[in-house]
Formats: structure tokens, C-alpha cells, sequence
């Protein structure tokens, strides 16, 4: 979750943000619509419905925002919200719930009356407008939406019921979103979207996300850094492949939406690839690009994993060489198939859960090790108490230099690992203001 209050007595739009990077960027276009609606004293909670603890964490930021602000406004949205809007409209602390589709509408924001519950069928919307933002707060990263929805129903997500079937972002709208960004100083942009290796299917000639990002690249040649969000390994184009093997601005970091590493539970969780899909896969994109680092979601405690399957996602840490994590011990989501297959414990599940996230941290403390002694090109973006810089390398591992700009990209002699972060010094940059 990223939180923000403002200091006691300003007057201006709050939002709290739970979790992907989609709505994170949904978060500034909602900040964005508020301001120029000129609502100043209320707070928005942008919802996540992925987990249990997701919803809980929500409802929990909900009534501590009210006890802070007991006179503004509260409005919830977000997934959580336009999948149940009726709970969140029975919660006393609530003003407004609004769904997915009217929260990114400059109106919705606006002065006149609203309605208390604003949620439309979001099953029926069938395109994705493009938001032009002119900056994201802090940062000199900025998530773009290219997609929106998902046409897949995996049985333990309920996800496509709060953002709907897969529509896309047309690749112009795509491009002006990027070059305006780019004009405000971003020197690295994420692609991002419910289902982003979908993206295309409903554009006139169906382009593939790999041919997106190529104009995009060819458009904006200003742009120094590019990102995906999370790909679905059976969706990668050749495009995208080529890329990979091809283009610098690409960062060498891919994180994969594999969810799990035993065929069986694969199956049943109604994914479209098999284990040895996901290991030749990242074996022949580091035939490509060598040096590239692999992330993953993976889901503990699917129902029906046995202890031998559980292995198999265990093992497949090693098997495919991953380095960043998402675990998650299985929540059951109401009203999917998985809720009514035969569960796994919940201890189960959490001792899983443990074990994945302890492999995961053993593997990215060996690629941190790993960089010790090497040149990264770290793009600084925030300064913190002490006054020392952290940022992101190309392949996303956390730096801190002890000075330097925020905004700028850096390249950076790694010379100690301290937890999770690597420390370094900066060089001197050689390289055109252009370039950096």
C-alpha cells in the first residue's frame, strides 16, 4: 500500500493506494481529477480485492481515516469495491463508493450531487481511454496504462469481475502519454495493466504488445528506460522478444505471472502453461540477453497442493534462476471455483508461503552479492533523511549513494550489499545530459 496523509490542515485530496502498479497510476489520474474539480477536503481509498488481507487492509485504512479526518469526505473505490460495493457503502465511515470505470472520470469529482453508490456492470464497457498525466509525485518513474481487464478466468481470481474483459490503450495515446511524461523530467516508464501481454487483441490489426513497445521506443527516442509489469509467459510475442535481445532502453528485468511450478496445480488453477513452458522460456530469454533477472508471483497453498507438488513450486525458484518474489499464501475469493475445491490448511498455506519467501530472499541475496565490484546504471529517485540517495539499477535491485540529483541516472560502483539494498559510489558520467 502506498499512503499518503497531508499535514494537519491543508486542504487537499488524500488517496491511499492498495496493490498493483495499475492502480497506482489510477491513483494519480483520480489526484489529478480532484484537483481540477477543486476537491480539497476528503480522502480517497483506491481498493485492492486480490487477497483477503488486501480487503482488510483496506477496510482497516478506511475507519483510521475517519478517526484522523473525522469531517472529510471519505470515497472508496477500486477492485474491492466494484466487485462488493454493498459492503463498503454499509461501513458508517464511508461518504461515496464509486467503481473502476467512474473513478477515472473527471465528474465523478465534480461539485454536483452524486449518487452514494456509483458502480456500474463493468462487464459492459468495452474500451479504455487513454489519461494523460503530467507527472507522478516523487518520482521519476511513472506507470502508463496500456491495458485494462482480463478475457482469462483463472479459478482463483476474481480480478476480471472488478476491472472487466481485456480492452486496450491505442498505441498513439500510448505515445503521447509517454512523450508528455518524458517532457516532465520521467526517465523511466512501466508499462502496466490487468493483463498486458493481452494487449492488441480488440485494436484494428491487433497489434502485439511487442510491436507496441517498438513503436513507442522508435517515438519517444528520448525515453532512457522502458518496464513491463507483470507478463503472462504463454502471451510473449516475437516482437518482444526481439526487444529483448535487441533494444537497450528495455530493462533487463521480466516479471512473470507463473503463479505456480506443479502441472497438476496448474491446471487446476486453469493457467495456459506448464512448468516446462515457464523454464524454457526464461532459458531462452537468457539465451537473448544474458544478463537478464527474472521476478515471479507464486501462489502457496493452492487447494489440493500436496507436499510433493508444493516442491515443485518450490523447486522451480532454482529451475527458471528467479531472483524477486511475489509470494502469496492462497486466499479463498468467493464465488471462483478454487473457493470450492478441497482447501489446504491455513497454516499449511503460511508454512508454504515462509518457505517460498525464504527461498526467494536467498536467491536475490546471491544476485546482490553478485554485483559487488560491478558498474550499475542507477536512475536516483529518492533522498532520505540522512541525505543519501536510492534508486533503481537496470535490473530494479535498490542502490543507495551517499550523494547525488534525484531524477538523474548514475552509473554507480557497487561496493557493499547492506540487508536488501546495495551501497555504492557514484562515478564520474561521461555520457551527453541527453543520455542521462
Amino acid at each position: 500500500m502506498t499512503s499518503q496523509y497531508n499535514a494537519p490542515g491543508s486542504k487537499a485530496p488524500e488517496i491511499l493506494t492498495f496493490g498493483c502498479r495499475l492502480n497506482a497510476y489510477e491513483s494519480e489520474v483520480m489526484r489529478r481529477h480532484a484537483n481540477n474539480a477543486g476537491l480539497r477536503d476528503a480522502v480517497i481509498v483506491n481498493t485492492c480485492a486480490v487477497t483477503a488481507e488486501a480487503e482488510r487492509q483496506a477496510r482497516q485504512a478506511i475507519r483510521k481515516a475517519r478517526r484522523a479526518h473525522p469531517e472529510s469526505q471519505i470515497i472508496v473505490t477500486g477492485c474491492a469495491a466494484q466487485i462488493n460495493p454493498e459492503r463498503y457503502a454499509a461501513m458508517t465511515e464511508v461518504d461515496r463508493v464509486v467503481g473502476n470505470e467512474a473513478k477515472l472520470q473527471p465528474e465523478t469529482f465534480g461539485p454536483s450531487k452524486h449518487p452514494r453508490v456509483q458502480v456500474n456492470d463493468i462487464m459492459e464497457v468495452r474500451q479504455t481511454a487513454a489519461h494523460l498525466i503530467d507527472g507522478f509525485e516523487d518520482r521519476t518513474r511513472a506507470f502508463v496504462q496500456v491495458q485494462q481487464g482480463c478475457d482469462h478466468r483463472c479459478t482463483f481470481c476474481v480480478i476480471p469481475y472488478g476491472r472487466g474483459n481485456s480492452r486496450s490503450v491505442p498505441i498513439g495515446d500510448v505515445v503521447q502519454q509517454v512523450r508528455l511524461l518524458v517532457e516532465r523530467g520521467v526517465k523511466e516508464v512501466v508499462l502496466t495493466g490487468v493483463d498486458v501481454t493481452s494487449y492488441g487483441a480488440d485494436l484494428p490489426g491487433q497489434p502485439s504488445l511487442g510491436q507496441m513497445m517498438r513503436r513507442l521506443l522508435a517515438q519517444v527516442p528520448s525515453l532512457p528506460r522502458l518496464r513491463v509489469s507483470s507478463i503472462d509467459a504463454v502471451e510473449i510475442d516475437t516482437d518482444f522478444l526481439r526487444l529483448i535481445a535487441e533494444e537497450p532502453r528495455l530493462m533487463p528485468h521480466l516479471h512473470l505471472s507463473l503463479q505456480a511450478g506443479d502441472d497438476m496445480i496448474l491446471k487446476r488453477m486453469k493457467r495456459r502453461h506448464s512448468r516446462e513452458h515457464a523454464i524454457v522460456l526464461c532459458k531462452d530469454v537468457r539465451a537473448l540477453r544474458p544478463e537478464v533477472v527474472f521476478g515471479a508471483d507464486l501462489i502457496a497453498g493452492f487447494p489440493t497442493e500436496t507436499d510433493e507438488m508444493f516442491a515443485n513450486s518450490l523447486r522451480l525458484v532454482e529451475d527458471c534462476g528467479l531472483t524477486y518474489l511475489h509470494v502469496f499464501p492462497y486466499s479463498a475469493r468467493p464465488e471462483t471455483p478454487a473457493a470450492r475445491m478441497p482447501q489446504v490448511p491455513t497454516q499449511v498455506r503460511k508454512a508454504r508461503a515462509a518457505k517460498l519467501r525464504d527461498a526467494g530472499a536467498a536467491a536475490e541475496r546471491h544476485f546482490l552479492d553478485a554485483q559487488i565490484g560491478r558498474t550499475v546504471e542507477v536512475l536516483l529517485e529518492q533522498q532520505r533523511p540522512d541525505g543519501s540517495i536510492v534508486g533503481r539499477s537496470e535490473h530494479f535491485a535498490p542502490v543507495v549513494v551517499p550523494v547525488g540529483g534525484p531524477g538523474k541516472i548514475q552509473p554507480v560502483l557497487i561496493t557493499e550489499r547492506t540487508g536488501s539494498e546495495l551501497r555504492g559510489q557514484v562515478l564520474p558520467d561521461r555520457r551527453t545530459d541527453s543520455a542521462a
